[in-house]
């Protein structure tokens, strides 16, 4: 069967092309989110400055530019999934991004994702940045609740959620381009406390013969699943201004039984340094006057003027 020129154009205009956009950076995590479009159907380009973490991706269907400046030229959308914000900037440098729709999900601080929002609309590309609230074997699947937060222009973030949501959910958060990162960070950081927690607890069962960590384990994650009610209280009571509200464990008391975990953790031979710090703020905070408080106190000693 033949079909003359003017068939295949025909066909070619009612066939509807493939979404496509450009990817640079093929760590694990860009690699996850190439492979995510890729399986969705998109057409994607990719650059990374060593090629060769390239080839993976186009055995399935990615095309490999031979520069940054080729991989932007091919598509409206741009992704930046590289190193750190300075590797973006390294990396853009001279590329003419006249009309580009630039989505950073570079990990990097609020600050920079401001200045960078600043850099790009100065090159003439619209700017979204986004922080990234997975690993990337939660990528591509829904149902492990990964997410990322973007913020910046709307306007990019409407015309290309379509495309963004593939890989993982979105959560668009206002037009200010460091919140993205801002709320990254700050959920990180939580995580951190909690694993520090975590890591102090463990340290403290390891070694006894008649508790057995896949027993205590369980036991931990429940407790802190029970506690996590309090961060809508802390958050209620921030908001208010009155952070005795509702208190039903105060700072004087959390005090008073500081020299137990300490002792506690000296019997077992294990330093208490993961805790100290904290123990420490809440001394302060009670000395300061505020012992019937409950833990949204503590936010006061870390923000300056702001005194309860």
């Amino acid at each position: 069967m033949t079909h003359n020129t003017s068939d295949v154009a025909s066909a070619s205009r009612t066939l509807p092309s493939l979404p496509s956009l450009t990817l640079l950076g093929l760590g694990d995590m860009g690699s996850a989110f190439a492979r995510a479009w890729l399986a969705a159907g998109y057409s994607v380009t990719v650059w990374n400055r060593t090629a060769s973490r390239a080839e993976p991706l186009v055995a399935e269907g990615a095309t490999l530019a031979a520069s940054a400046a080729e991989a932007v030229a091919a598509n409206t959308l741009v992704v930046t999934c590289l190193l750190d914000d300075a590797s973006v900037g390294e990396t853009l440098e001279g590329v003419d991004l006249s009309g580009k729709d630039l989505v950073d999900i570079t990990t990097g601080t609020p600050a920079q994702a401001r200045a960078r929002g600043e850099w790009a609309e100065g090159r003439g590309a619209r700017f979204l940045s986004g922080g990234i609230m997975a690993v990337p074997p939660m990528i591509g699947v829904p149902e492990a609740g990964g997410y990322v937060f973007y913020s910046g222009s709307h306007e990019v973030f409407g015309a290309h959620r379509a495309a963004l949501a593939v890989p993982v959910g979105t959560r668009f958060v206002g037009t200010d381009a460091g919140h993205a990162a801002l709320q990254d960070v700050a959920l990180l950081s939580g995580m951190y406390g909690t694993l520090a927690g975590v890591t102090h607890a463990f340290a403290l069962v390891l070694g006894e013969e008649e508790i057995a960590l896949k027993e205590f384990a369980p036991l931990l994650s429940g407790w802190l699943t029970a506690m996590a009610a309090s961060v809508e209280q802390i958050a209620g009571q921030l908001e208010s201004g009155d952070y005795t509200s509702d208190v039903v464990s105060s700072l004087a008391m959390q005090v008073a039984g500081i020299k137990t975990f300490v002792g506690t953790a000296h019997e077992q031979g294990v330093s208490p340094e993961l805790l100290t710090p904290y123990f420490e703020l809440m001394k302060r905070r009670v000395e300061d006057g505020h012992g019937a408080e409950g833990f949204a106190g503590m936010v006061g000693l870390l923000v300056p003027g702001d005194q309860g």
